[in-house]
């Protein structure tokens, strides 16, 4: 019962954030902040929950965001048979590079991953017909959505696109936090302390940490698949091993000991972007300094520096009781 109510309270939370974000920024922001996030927390099951250190996730990425693209440009197949197909596609690629990086550990493991995404990349960049190469895949349409009993969403208008967004968000986010809290995310987090003793009480630690790398690379490939439908083109950066690092320094901004973490450094993430950017041309070493500031005083990222403030706030509160 208590981890029930604590499902719910962890979703209603996820749920209240959805609803408040696009009445504190623009929609497009807004809608991006949730896509990433997405994009974060899947990067999240790997590395926090499963002790994985990949730099590949954008692959997964691309990959659910091209798959995405074609359905929708070349096809009549309606909106959800295009997401699940990106998805899978994602999944499937994820679990032949994971059957052959999973069995490295550490910089070998980070090494085969990075390749992994480049030889991707560069398969993408030189497949001119299908993915459009260095210029994207572009001129990607936004399906109508049918909901039954209901009617048709027409997801052309930026306030739907968000409402569907959302809605996908917030489903993926309570897939995830189910699976971290399942037996699977147990021998997860019991594999990324101990390994070795994991796999003497008999549980298949190749097996577990391959499943969660398909289910990282599904989610993944959901947020690829809706990064392509909010700007109508999938441009080639997006599938680079810059964008992996992106979703790495998101868990980091955020703090790993959360699994609101990666949201709230995915929404940090992209508000600094823009506003570094409106300070100085050169905004990225304004944003270097700033995750070397995190990583050297706050190890915990976000969360660390709200827990420290609602600790100061209690004792505050605890010294001026009578």
């Amino acid at each position: 019962m208590k981890r029930i109510a604590s499902t719910y309270a962890v979703s209603a939370t996820a749920i209240a954030v959805a609803v408040a974000a696009p009445f504190c920024m623009p929609i497009n922001i807004a809608t991006e902040i949730l896509i990433y996030g997405i994009f974060a927390l899947a990067t999240y099951l790997l590395v926090s929950v499963a002790g994985l250190y990949s730099f590949g996730q954008a692959a997964f990425f691309g990959v659910g965001g091209y798959v995405a693209g074609y359905v929708f440009i070349n096809t009549d197949l309606p909106l959800l048979a295009g997401i699940v197909l990106a998805a899978a596609g994602s999944a499937a690629v994820a679990l032949v590079v994971g059957m052959m990086s999973i069995k490295r550990t550490g910089i070998y493991f980070m090494m085969l991953t990075f390749a992994f995404n480049q030889m991707i990349y560069y398969l993408a960049y030189s497949w001119h017909s299908v993915t459009g190469g260095e210029d994207g895949m572009g001129g990607i349409r936004r399906p109508d959505l049918g909901i039954p009993g209901i009617g048709t969403l027409d997801l052309s208008d930026h306030r739907n696109f968000y409402i569907f967004a959302a809605v996908l968000f917030i489903a993926v986010f309570a897939a995830l936090y189910q699976l971290m809290h399942s037996p699977l995310g147990l021998v997860l987090n019991a594999a990324r302390q101990n390994p070795r003793r994991t796999a003497s009480l008999g549980y298949s630690v190749y097996r577990a940490q391959l499943l969660a790398f398909i289910a990282a690379g599904a989610a993944s490939g959901v947020a690829g698949a809706l990064f392509a439908m909010l700007y109508r083109i999938m441009p080639i950066d997006a599938i680079s091993w810059t964008n992996s690092g992106t979703a790495v320094f998101m868990v980091i901004i955020g703090g790993m000991s959360s699994i609101f973490g990666p949201i709230i450094g995915a929404a940090l993430f992209i508000w600094l972007q823009g506003f570094f950017s409106l300070i100085w041309a050169r905004w990225p070493l304004l944003f270097g300094a700033f995750i070397i500031l995190v990583v050297l005083f706050l190890k915990g990222g976000a969360i660390e520096l709200f827990e420290r403030m609602r600790g100061l706030l209690t004792r505050r509160r605890q010294g001026s009781a009578p």
